[in-house]
């Protein structure tokens, strides 16, 4: 892995980080780290998520990164691997922070994810030289990162113990605003971001409610997405409000199912709408 060096307060995208309680005087990365600052969410979660968790960390990612905001996570397994992976879909950017160096992706399991993000123009991003072991410790520091990097951090799932909240914590300390999808009170994989939200993080039900947080202000999609067809209108329109399952779809369409199948594979072919889960759909030009 090809590893450069970097003074965060040299660089105008990291200088956010020189405001953190002792932030790190050199980084190493490897592949594009952005040259100017531009809008950043962290997204963060459990290794093990519902499909819930899945659902929303994919859908969350995939629209933020498709209007050009960076999406940062901790390249660990679950939620986080997810939001890369659906930055990585959406064609945006995307920046792994590693608790180990370049030479040792921690975890080995998703060494090729992290090839994937620096050959699609993102980049891994880490405080320890290239041939750092991670250690206990090391978790810790890489969540002060995570959270310091970033405008704000969402929350997807957690447990009221994980360490994810961690990262929340530090996010709250760095004055970064602080965000959590709110989930089932009998879930334990919601508990962490229900507490959250009780503590004063902002609820999120929808990617405006993230944009709106962070003060994004630019707005790329002007017109709704247009179908070729009526059947395809009809789809679209009720993807665009909301109804995602196919189920659902056939039923408030009363299209056939053989019509629906056709809408979709037309819709999906030219790039309107996007499979994020089997039967669940959202736009693609987000």
């Amino acid at each position: 892995m090809i590893s450069n060096s970097v003074l965060p307060d040299q660089s105008e995208y990291l200088q956010i980080i020189t405001n953190i309680a002792g932030f790190p005087k050199s980084l190493y990365f490897s592949g594009n780290l952005p040259k100017n600052r531009v809008k950043t969410v962290s997204i963060v979660g459990t290794r093990k998520p519902t499909d819930y968790g899945t659902e929303f960390a994919y859908k969350f990612a995939y629209e933020l990164a498709k209007r050009g905001i960076v999406i940062v996570s901790g390249l660990a397994y679950g939620i986080d691997a997810i939001a890369h992976k659906a930055a990585l879909d959406a064609g945006g950017t995307t920046i792994a922070i590693l608790p180990s160096g370049l030479n040792r992706i921690y975890p080995s399991g998703n060494a090729k994810l992290a090839d994937r993000i620096v050959e699609n123009g993102g980049c891994l991003l880490t405080k320890y030289e290239p041939d750092s072991h991670p250690y206990k410790s090391s978790f810790v520091q890489r969540s002060q990162i995570v959270s310091g990097i970033a405008d704000g951090v969402l929350v997807i799932e957690a447990g009221a113990k994980s360490g994810t909240m961690h990262t929340a914590e530090f996010a709250r300390r760095q004055g970064r605003v602080v965000m959590a999808l709110p989930g089932n009170i009998n879930s334990v994989m919601s508990e962490g971001c229900n507490n959250l939200i009780k503590k004063g993080a902002v609820a999120i039900t929808e990617t405006a409610d993230i944009l709106s947080a962070i003060g994004f202000k630019k707005l790329i999609q002007t017109t709704l997405p247009v179908g070729s067809n009526p059947q395809e209108q009809i789809i679209l329109k009720l993807i665009t409000s909301g109804v995602n399952q196919t189920e659902h779809l056939q039923k408030q369409s009363s299209l056939s199912a053989a019509e629906l199948n056709q809408a979709l594979t037309m819709l999906e072919i030219s790039g309107q709408i996007k499979s994020i889960s089997a039967g669940k759909w959202v736009t693609g030009n987000l």
